[in-house]
């Protein structure tokens, strides 16, 4: 038995968690431009949870923009896909199937576009939602007469302008565009693509006002590990549990984040899946969400990995079952980053609140995330997401961070890399990494004179954009750290620190 409308009265709801007739007979209220799996099970889930409360009433097209494949699987059945929602959240294990129904039609940009402008005159559409990668939201050329325009941004536009047609350029026709690439300030600009691309296509005065007062462009984060599909066991395991076949099957972990920038009540009212989850904020200013995952989130990973595979961890979840490891992220978020990301409008509460969730997400036992892909531009991901909390650190205690500077010497470490022609590769516990890091024959050459790598590296603005030899004692503690993982090793060096014995 497949999943579709005419099987749901076979599923057994108590097992998963069922729509009703009524939800499947809802409004189209949002257009989504792309099908991938952090639309489907982070968005595509708020509006949901949404409906089955009763608070949003809408559904949403979504318009399939690659060439590639097509969209039989969503309309084999009926445009149903069970979210498995597995993890930790709160310390407590979380295991949470549902028949997510937010999905009304999936429509192929390259086949049915007059159908997709035609969704375009429908009064209920007000929102609009994309996620077409870092590379959708580029400058084009596109001609919006084009069937159908070749860019995201030319797609949209064609749309905005066949509503501002259809609907004589009236402010109520106006929707709420919210992108959720991972790009920064991705509404803005995506905005001004939009008015270059207006103008280039000679829409008018009065399209390119409507475009830029009628509708509301709101920044965003997103934040969801949503692996995707299951492997094959494991879904035949719970196909077979809840009785029926999902092509569409996907995963995603508790933890759920989606920041919307907005002071405006409108917008408030029309995303009124808000009301139904903890994790939408529709908020004047999102910078608290952002820093928040790029100190506490990615910037404890980042400092971290290096410590992780001396240690001999593949895996992040490997990493926190170890006592030693997991107490040494704990401490690193609670003690040196929580307290320098206190700002105006972050409290010491919501930052350890925040470094509580990474706990839990780093602990998830069905996420398989390699730290070898952490060290992926290694440098450059210390220089931003980690060098300016050492600076904030002394301004704050003027004093060493300790376990950033173990972190540094783990890098340090790490980095002493094999040079092959133009490839790197780095050495640990039997193992061999290949290493994508622009600063790499930097490191290379550092490591011919092993009595100054320390010294050097920390003292290189290439690397830092700072010196950290200026930092009272940073240098010493880093060599430190530096002697201590070389002979000892990382688990000894972490069982050390976090037994209370000197070392």
């Amino acid at each position: 038995m497949i999943l579709n409308k005419e099987n749901l009265a076979n599923i057994n709801g108590d097992k998963v968690t069922k729509p009703s007739a009524e939800i499947l007979a809802l409004p189209e209220k949002v257009i989504q431009f792309g099908t991938g799996v952090l639309l489907r099970g982070l968005p595509d889930y708020f509006i949901d949870k949404a409906n089955q409360k009763g608070i949003f009433n809408g559904r949403i097209l979504v318009v399939k923009s690659t060439s590639k494949g097509g969209a039989d699987a969503f309309s084999k059945q009926d445009n149903l896909y069970t979210l498995c929602v597995k993890g930790i959240e709160d310390g407590i294990n979380v295991e949470e199937n549902s028949i997510n129904s937010s999905i009304s039609r999936v429509l192929s940009a390259s086949q049915d576009w007059a159908e997709i402008l035609k969704a375009a005159h429908q009064p209920e559409m007000q929102i609009v939602i994309s996620n077409t990668t870092e590379v959708g939201i580029v400058k084009s050329e596109d001609k919006i007469t084009d069937n159908p325009p070749q860019s995201y941004p030319g797609k949209l536009l064609a749309f905005l302008h066949e509503r501002y047609t259809a609907f004589n350029g009236s402010a109520e026709s106006g929707m709420v565009i919210v992108p959720t690439e991972l790009i920064s300030d991705n509404a803005d600009k995506l905005k001004e693509i939009l008015l270059d691309l207006a103008i280039l296509n000679k829409l008018g005065w009065d399209f390119e006002n409507w475009l830029k007062t009628a509708n509301h462009f709101c920044k965003t984060l997103v934040d969801r590990i949503v692996p995707g599909k299951l492997p094959e066991a494991e879904q035949k395991s719970i196909e077979s549990e809840l009785g029926y076949e999902d092509e569409l099957m996907i995963m995603a972990e508790p933890f759920r984040l989606w920041a919307i920038e907005s002071s405006s009540e409108k917008v408030k009212e029309i995303l009124s899946f808000e009301k139904a989850d903890k994790g939408v904020f529709i908020v004047p200013s999102i910078d608290k969400f952002k820093e928040l995952k790029l100190r506490l989130l990615n910037g404890t990973h980042t400092i971290s990995c290096g410590l992780a595979i001396l240690a001999g961890f593949n895996t992040v979840k490997e990493a926190m079952a170890n006592k030693d490891f997991s107490a040494n992220v704990l401490k690193l978020m609670k003690d040196e980053i929580a307290p320098v990301v206190v700002n105006e409008d972050i409290t010491y509460d919501e930052a350890i609140a925040f470094a509580e969730s990474v706990i839990d997400r780093f602990s998830n036992p069905s996420l398989e995330h390699q730290w070898q892909a952490i060290t992926l531009n290694f440098t450059s991901k210390m220089q931003m997401r980690n060098m300016p909390l050492i600076r904030r650190y002394y301004a704050l205690k003027n004093e060493v961070p300790q376990l950033t500077a173990l972190g540094v010497a783990a890098y340090i470490l790490f980095m002493n890399v094999n040079q092959e022609g133009d490839t790197y590769t780095a050495s640990a516990n039997g193992k061999t990494y290949p290493i994508q890091d622009e600063f790499a024959e930097i490191l290379y050459e550092y490591w011919k004179n092993p009595e100054t790598v320390v010294d050097n590296t920390l003292g290189d603005r290439r690397l830092w954009d700072k010196n950290l030899n200026n930092y009272p004692g940073f240098n010493a503690a880093v060599k430190s750290y530096v002697d201590l993982l070389q002979n000892k090793g990382a688990k000894e060096t972490l069982s050390n620190l976090h037994s209370e014995r000197t070392i």
